[in-house]
């Protein structure tokens, strides 16, 4: 991905979404993680893993959007307890930016 070097992710969207019990969307995804041993009290440990996958993956498609350019990175995903489940990330590179912007996860099918 270009410029991976230069990711962001949002604490909020590992705290609030991620790994949230009670986010709609995001409990099912934190059913998830949390089985690969992932959990709120270290979040740097998952916040490192995404960062690596960014680092690591091959972007699987892009897609350009009003916004800017989304890229999806899919397959091997570094967890604590060394199962490395195949997931897909998805970043953004907004409009006149140049870091990419983390913005979900969720498991490959």
């Amino acid at each position: 991905m270009p410029n991976n070097e230069l990711s962001i992710i949002d604490d909020r969207k590992i705290t609030d979404y991620l790994l949230s019990e009670t986010h709609e969307t995001g409990k099912h995804k934190a059913n998830f993680f949390k089985r690969f041993g992932f959990d709120l009290t270290d979040i740097e440990t998952f916040r490192d893993a995404l960062l690596n996958h960014s680092f690591e993956r091959e972007i699987e498609g892009n897609k350009k959007t009003p916004f800017g350019k989304k890229y999806k990175l899919k397959c091997e995903f570094k967890t604590p307890d060394e199962r490395n489940p195949c997931i897909v990330t998805v970043w953004i590179i907004e409009n006149g930016e140049e870091s990419p912007k983390f913005i979900t996860a969720y498991p490959a099918n």
